[in-house]
C-alpha cells in the first residue's frame, strides 16, 4: 500500500511539474507566434491573424496604472508613427482585466508626459485576466510573480514567426530607441541575404556572409568592388545609401 501511495505522489509531482514547465515555455525565435483570442480595449482580436502581413510587437507589462508601464505605454503612443511606417502593428498584454486596462487608457490620454502634450492610445490593450496567453508565451516568470507578467516584447514578422524574444525585469523601464532599432535590423536582413554588426543602426553599412564577388562577376563589373570593403579577410562590408 505504501509502495502504491508513494507511486501516486510521485506520479503527481511529475505530471504537475511538467503542466508547471509547459505552461512556462517560451516561444522560441522561428517558431510560429501562438495564436489567441482576446477581448482588449479595441475590442475582440485574435492575435496575429487579425494583423495580416504586417511585423507584430506584442509587448507584455505586470500591471495597470504603475509608474514604469505608464511611461512605456506614453513613450511607445509617442513612437507611434515609426511604428506605423516600419509597418509594425503593436498588441500590449498584461493579466488585468478589461474594464482596468479602459480606465487607465483614458488617464494616460490625459497625462502630458515630457511635456509633448496629451497623446492617443491606438493600439489594444489585451485583458489576460486568466493568464493563458501570459502561460503560452513565457511571461510569466515564478521566481518573479507567479500572477504579473514580467516586461516581454516579442517581434513576430509578416509571415507571424517569431523573429526575437526579450524580457526585461518589472523595475526597468524598456527602450523604445532598441525595440526600433532590432526591428529595422530584422527587416533588413529579412529583405536581403545580409547581416548587421553589432552596434548597427538603420543606415550603417552591413555585413554580408560570404566573399561578395567571384573573379569573373568583377572582370564583367569592374564597379562591383566600389560597392564592397573588408576588415580582414573574414568581415566583409557591403556599403548602403552609397
Amino acid at each position: 500500500m505504501k509502495k502504491i501511495t508513494l507511486a501516486l505522489i510521485l506520479l503527481v509531482f511529475v505530471m504537475g511539474a511538467a503542466f508547471a514547465q509547459e505552461g512556462g515555455k517560451i516561444p522560441l525565435i522561428g517558431s510560429k507566434a501562438p495564436s489567441f483570442k482576446a477581448k482588449s480595449t479595441e475590442g475582440k482580436i485574435v492575435f496575429p491573424d487579425d494583423y495580416g502581413s504586417s511585423w507584430k510587437v506584442l509587448f507584455s507589462h505586470p500591471r495597470d496604472f504603475t509608474p514604469v508601464c505608464t511611461s512605456e505605454l506614453l513613450e511607445m503612443a509617442y513612437r507611434q508613427s515609426e511604428f506605423d511606417r516600419l509597418g509594425v502593428k503593436v498588441a500590449v498584454i498584461s493579466t488585468d482585466v478589461l474594464s482596468q486596462h479602459v480606465m487607465w487608457k483614458a488617464h494616460m490620454e490625459e497625462l502630458d508626459y515630457k511635456n509633448r502634450g496629451q497623446l492617443q492610445i491606438n493600439f489594444p490593450i489585451i485583458d489576460d485576466s486568466d493568464a493563458s496567453v501570459s502561460k503560452e508565451y513565457g511571461m510569466l516568470h515564478a521566481p518573479t510573480s507567479t500572477t504579473e507578467d514580467v516586461r516581454g516584447v516579442f517581434i513576430i514578422d509578416d509571415n507571424n514567426v517569431v523573429c526575437s524574444v526579450n524580457f526585461y525585469p518589472m523595475k526597468v523601464g524598456r527602450n523604445m530607441d532598441e525595440i526600433i532599432r532590432v526591428i529595422q535590423a530584422l527587416q533588413t536582413t529579412a529583405a536581403a541575404d545580409v547581416l548587421t554588426p553589432a552596434g548597427w543602426n538603420d543606415g550603417d553599412d552591413v555585413l554580408v556572409p560570404y566573399f561578395p564577388y567571384t573573379n569573373a562577376e568583377l572582370e564583367a563589373n569592374p564597379d562591383l568592388k566600389k560597392d564592397f570593403y573588408n576588415v580582414g579577410d573574414r568581415l566583409w562590408f557591403k556599403k548602403i545609401g552609397e
